[in-house]
């Protein structure tokens, strides 16, 4: 204690508001040192940089500043230390779960803090390294300093007026960068993508009050429905099931799932030819264009996504369980983690003994996958930590197409026979300048957009990396054992940039209107089967929604007792009504965009309609309300919680770590012994990864020039 005596500490330590902007400079330091030590926010420029050193800022002395309310001298200090503890003990507390789980801690995190704490066990203490005494070092000594009267506390309150205008500041300031945060991530809070951008932009303290925000908003609705709610659902789904075709019921039964994610993959692609700067055509997707047209393959060209602010998360959602996406922000982000789901991987685990994994090369909260995954009751979800990720062979989105699918094969031969899969590649994504160097592997588009322009190259890339994966299922013999489903999940070349490409895809700047702006929404759906010859293009109108079962009935499994929105595309009760997430929608007569009416074979806006097409185009808008309306309460409300009639088992999300996988797949296999069904084990314990052979980057622009 003579030591402390002798320390002199600057005078305005002395003072209420000297100590509020001390302690709120030290949390705002504690803050920037964990941002650049501990989380990996993947900070792409120096706007970002600047965003990411001012956003502490705001909402520290925001909480410090509720302090300075506080009148009398102890309650005032004891108030300050209070709130400089909670905030340090949040930042220490994400930073720790932040190493063992790659995210940030929520409030339902919060909620079942037991769950978490058992989780980790042993592994806890392996959590914490020697220079965490950082983040708990400033406020012992402060701590110490006040106790010691070495700092003494001020007699003094803080006029009202001063504490209200620091208050009024701290807000303006979170105005300030949240204004920078929507201009270098537009719809940040809206679509709500990555808690990790979340963060990023706005800090650690507003994310968590934000999470709590919208988990009260979630519980309430959750809290309101009821089983008859359920049964307002259920019988909307038995009217609007479609029967199996008896020609396709069936047909993969017992086979393997791989679903390939054609990444911002738009149906115009398929058969271009992109012209260079001599007038040279250049097929921009040969291998997929191939297999579109083959007899093998069942494709469809009047297929649509239908996604929402959600996008890729929102396909996922369709995919997985014939459910929309919400009409604002992703269902993975906002219920993905608490809701209950009968989704794919559920489905084919219990009622045909499937495995299921997800492979993808980014951070596995990008979306709340991480969470998500396991409600929909996925087995296996090998994200970016599964993956040799360096600055050559990936970008902001994650690793690139060609060793993704090449790593991937390390963990794909050890699933268990049969699986349900799905490869998530990202590299045609926006912006698409991964490959638009004067080194470009293929040609780059002439046109005033940039954005345009570097698409053709990473979709032909995307084509290449397909191929080469085809190549190995082939060659470890994956291949004819197999249902391989490629798919587009939403646009590539967004609506404001669509006249831009006008002149590219046959259509004219000037007279391109709303109705060409729906035929973009086209992706690719493609479901190939080796063995079969009655493929071919087919025509009929439908959407993501319509993928779950039509993919079921496939496989023999018939949908009737399950609650799904989407109906089978090969039955002959389809409908052929593509809903649009905002309402509009698409069918083989009527296009409707807003209040606008179309003829779809012609494109052309029907002026003034007939007292019949008025009839024929409301009754179908009511049908896309009602779909919409009872997809938004099952998911709003939680409602497949009160559903048994699927004679399903719910799914716990406690029965799946992703932790170790590969360790896990291999002791199911040795635990089987010759009953093991893994590729690794039929190959005699060998391994397959050297079947896959794939070009460097180097190589495929050589190839390409």
């Amino acid at each position: 204690m003579n030591i402390l005596k002798k320390i002199h500490t600057p005078k305005f330590l002395d003072t209420r508001m000297g100590l509020f902007l001390f302690i709120g400079v030290l949390i705002w330091m504690k803050s920037i040192f964990a941002y650049v030590v501990d989380f990996h926010l993947r900070i792409e420029n120096a706007f970002e940089y600047f965003i990411l050193f001012i956003n502490p800022i705001a909402s520290t002395f925001f909480l410090l500043a509720i302090a300075l309310y506080v009148r009398r001298k102890r309650a005032s200090y004891i108030t300050m230390m209070v709130i400089y503890f909670l905030v340090s003990l949040l930042l220490f507390s994400n930073v720790t779960y932040y190493r063992e789980f790659t995210d940030f801690i929520t409030v339902n995190t919060m909620l079942g803090a037991g769950k978490v704490a058992s989780g980790l066990g042993e592994s806890a203490l392996r959590l914490f390294r020697p220079y965490d005494v950082i983040y708990w070092l400033d406020f012992i000594i402060v701590g110490i300093l006040l106790l010691t009267k070495t700092i003494k506390m001020d007699e003094r309150p803080v006029r009202a007026r001063v504490a209200l205008s620091m208050s009024l500041l701290s807000a303006l300031f979170f105005a300030a960068n949240l204004t920078l945060a929507e201009t270098a991530r537009p719809q940040l809070l809206g679509r709500q993508f990555s808690r990790d951008y979340i963060v990023k932009f706005l800090g650690l303290n507003a994310f968590t009050v934000y999470d709590g925000v919208t988990t009260y908003q979630t519980n309430q609705v959750r809290a309101e429905a009821s089983e008859n709610d359920m049964d307002t659902v259920s019988d909307y789904v038995k009217g609007h099931y479609a029967e199996p075709n008896p020609e396709t019921f069936g047909i993969a039964k017992g086979k393997n799932v791989i679903y390939i994610h054609l990444e911002s993959f738009q149906q115009f692609l398929i058969d271009y030819k992109l012209k260079d700067e001599n007038g040279v055509d250049h097929e921009v997707t040969p291998f997929l264009n191939s297999i579109f047209h083959n007899n093998s393959t069942y494709s469809f060209d009047n297929f649509f996504h239908q996604v929402g602010q959600g996008k890729t998360s929102d396909a996922e959602t369709m995919f997985e369980n014939s459910l929309f996406g919400l009409d604002q922000g992703s269902l993975f982000t906002q219920v993905g983690g608490k809701n209950t789901f009968e989704a794919a991987p559920a489905i084919l685990d219990q009622e045909a003994g499937y495995t299921s994994a997800v492979f993808h090369g980014n951070a596995g909260n990008f979306w709340n996958r991480n969470e998500t995954y396991k409600h929909l009751g996925y087995d296996y979800f090998f994200d970016a930590s599964y993956y040799d990720v360096n600055e050559d062979n990936s970008f902001q989105y994650g690793l690139h197409d060609k060793p993704f699918f090449n790593q991937s094969v390390q963990y794909l031969e050890h699933l268990q026979q049969p699986f349900y899969s799905k490869f998530i590649a990202v590299s045609n994504h926006y912006p698409y300048s991964q490959f638009t160097n004067d080194e470009a592997g293929f040609p780059i588009a002439n046109t005033s957009d940039e954005t345009i322009n570097g698409y053709f190259a990473t979709a032909n890339y995307l084509d290449k990396s397909v191929e080469e994966f085809f190549n190995y299922l082939k060659a470890s013999g994956l291949y004819d054992n197999s249902v391989i489903v490629l798919y587009g999940d939403h646009y590539g070349v967004s609506t404001s940039r669509n006249k831009n490409l006008a002149e590219l895809v046959g259509k004219t700047k000037s007279t391109w209107n709303d109705f060409d702006n729906s035929t973009m929404q086209r992706v690719p759906y493609m479901i190939h089967i080796p063995g079969q010859t009655n493929g071919g293009i087919n025509h009929t109108y439908g959407g993501q929604i319509d993928a779950l079962p039509t993919l079921l009935h496939l496989l023999g499994i018939d949908t009737k007792n399950y609650i799904q929105m989407g109906q089978d595309l090969f039955s002959k009760q389809n409908e052929q009504l593509v809903a649009f997430r905002n309402g509009n929608y698409v069918s083989p007569k009527y296009t409707m965009l807003g209040s606008n009416i179309y003829d779809t074979a012609t494109g052309l806006l029907i002026s003034e309609p007939t007292e019949q097409q008025l009839q024929e185009t409301k009754a179908l808008k009511d049908k896309v309300s009602l779909q919409l309306e009872m997809s938004d309460q099952t998911t709003n409300g939680d409602l497949l919680r009160f559903y048994t009639n699927s004679g399903l088992t719910p799914v716990n999300p406690d029965n799946y770590n992703y932790k170790d996988q590969l360790e896990q797949m291999k002791k199911i296999e040795s635990k089987k012994g010759k009953s093991s069904t893994s590729v690794y084990s039929k190959n005699n314990n060998t391994s397959t990864v050297d079947k896959y052979h794939t070009e460097s980057y180097q190589d495929y622009q050589k190839a390409n020039k």
